[in-house]
C-alpha cells in the first residue's frame, strides 16, 4: 500500500486552500492509499476512513501565525518517522520546510497589505509579512516540485522569487459539482422567496469580509454609492461575510439602506450563490479565486479583477466582466449599469463557461499532481 503525508493548516470543505487539500486527500484514500494529514482541522468523513490517520497540531491562540512553527515541527516530525512510502509528501508555500512537492495557492511576496490601526499594530503586521515571506522563499528552495493554482502565481513565483519555470506544474481548482451549479428557475424562486428578496430587483454579491482590504469591498461601495446618486437602479447588493456594525452605520448614513444587505457569515453560500442574478470581486490580489470560480459554475455574471488568477479561465466573449483597476469605483458603477440594460445579453456564454469549469473535477486535479509528483521523482 502506498504512503502519503500532506501538511496543511485544515482539511475541510470550505475555503480555497483547505478545500483542495481535503479534496487531494479524499482522493488519495478513496484509491485505497494510506494517507496521513498533519494540520490542525480536519474534516470527519476523511478522520472516520480507515486508511486515513489524522496527525492533530495544536493551534496556539487560535492563530494560525503563532501555530505556524508548530505546524512546521510537526510536518518534518512525521516526515522523518513515516516517510512517503511509494507516494508522495506535500506541503503548502511556507508552512512546512521539507524537500518535498509544494502546492502554493497564495504568494505572500506578490502581495502587500496596507497597514492599519496604532504603530504597535503596524509593526506586528509587518512582523508576520516578512515572516511569512521569508519562511515562503525559503520552502520553496528546496521544494522538489511545485504546484501552482493560475498562470499568475507561477508568474509571480518566476518574476518575484525566482523559481525556475521548469520546477512549476499548473493545476486549476475545481468545485463542488453537486452545490454548485446553474439553478433552474423553480429553485431560484423558492430560494428567493426564503430570503424575502423582491422579483423586480437584481440581487449583486458581494463575498469575503468587507474589512479585509484585499477583497475590495471599498470600491464596490463607492460604486453603488455612485449608481444611488445618478438614478434608483433596482440593484440590492448582498454582502456575505463577517462585517464590523460600524459598517451598517455608514450604509445607514450614505442612505443605501434599501439597496445594500450585509447576511454575515452563511453555511448556504451555494444555496444564495444560485439564486443570485451576479458576483462582484474587485479584489486587489487573488492567486486564483474559487469563490468566483464557484459562481462562474454556477452560470451567474460575475465581475472581477482582470490580474486575479481566475480571470484566466474567462472567454473573450466576457472581457466586459473584467475589471481593468479593483480601484476603480466609476468603472464599476459604469459596468453594473450596462449589464443591469442587458442581464441576459451573455447568457449563453456564462451558461457554456459554467458547462466548460464543471467537466473539470477535484479528481482530476488532484490525479494530475498525484501524476506530476511521481514523474519528478
Amino acid at each position: 500500500m502506498k504512503s502519503h503525508i500532506i501538511v496543511t493548516g485544515d482539511f475541510v470543505r470550505t475555503g480555497g486552500m483547505d478545500r483542495a487539500n481535503y479534496a487531494l486527500a479524499d482522493y488519495l484514500s478513496r484509491c485505497g492509499d494510506m494517507v496521513h494529514l498533519v494540520g490542525h482541522r480536519a474534516d470527519s468523513t476523511l478522520v472516520e476512513r480507515p486508511n486515513v490517520e489524522f496527525h492533530r497540531v495544536p493551534k496556539i491562540a487560535d492563530s494560525y501565525f503563532l501555530s505556524a512553527p508548530w505546524l512546521n515541527r510537526y510536518g518534518q516530525y512525521w516526515s522523518r518517522r513515516l516517510g512517503a512510502q511509494d507516494g508522495i509528501t506535500l506541503v503548502n508555500g511556507g508552512n512546512c520546510l521539507l524537500p518535498a512537492v509544494n502546492w502554493v495557492h497564495y504568494v505572500h511576496a506578490a502581495y502587500s497589505p496596507k497597514r492599519r490601526g496604532t504603530l504597535p499594530r503596524q509593526l506586528i503586521q509587518n512582523w508576520k509579512v516578512r515572516t511569512y515571506e521569508q519562511t515562503e522563499r525559503s520552502a520553496l528552495g528546496i521544494s522538489k516540485l511545485i504546484i501552482v493554482n493560475s498562470e499568475r502565481t507561477k508568474l509571480d513565483l518566476m518574476q518575484r522569487l525566482q523559481v525556475p519555470e521548469d520546477r512549476i506544474r499548473l493545476v486549476y481548482y475545481s468545485v463542488d459539482l453537486d452545490a454548485f451549479y446553474p439553478a433552474d428557475v423553480e429553485e431560484r424562486a423558492a430560494t428567493r422567496k426564503d430570503l424575502q428578496w423582491s422579483d423586480d430587483r437584481k440581487y449583486v454579491l458581494f463575498v469575503g469580509s468587507p474589512s479585509d482590504p484585499r477583497k475590495g469591498f471599498d470600491t464596490v461601495l463607492q460604486a453603488w454609492k455612485a449608481i444611488n446618486s445618478q438614478t434608483r437602479e433596482d440593484l440590492t447588493l448582498a454582502v456575505l461575510g463577517r462585517f464590523e456594525p460600524k459598517l451598517e452605520q455608514e450604509v445607514e448614513t450614505a442612505g443605501l439602506r434599501r439597496c445594500i444587505q450585509f447576511f454575515g457569515l452563511r453555511s448556504d453560500l451555494a444555496r444564495i450563490l444560485r439564486a443570485s442574478d451576479a458576483l462582484v470581486s474587485p479584489t486587489r490580489y487573488e492567486a486564483y479565486g474559487l469563490g468566483v470560480h464557484e459562481a462562474l459554475c454556477c452560470g451567474i455574471p460575475t465581475f472581477v479583477s482582470s490580474d486575479a488568477g481566475v480571470a484566466e479561465r474567462y472567454p473573450e466573449s466576457l472581457n466586459a466582466f473584467l475589471l481593468p483597476d479593483p480601484h476603480g469605483a466609476t468603472d464599476l458603477a459604469e459596468r453594473l449599469q450596462n449589464w443591469r440594460r442587458a442581464p441576459d445579453a451573455y447568457r449563453n456564454d456564462w451558461l457554456n463557461l459554467a458547462s466548460q469549469l464543471r467537466s473539470y473535477t477535484w479528481d482530476d486535479a488532484s490525479r494530475n499532481i498525484l501524476e506530476y509528483a511521481q514523474s519528478s521523482c
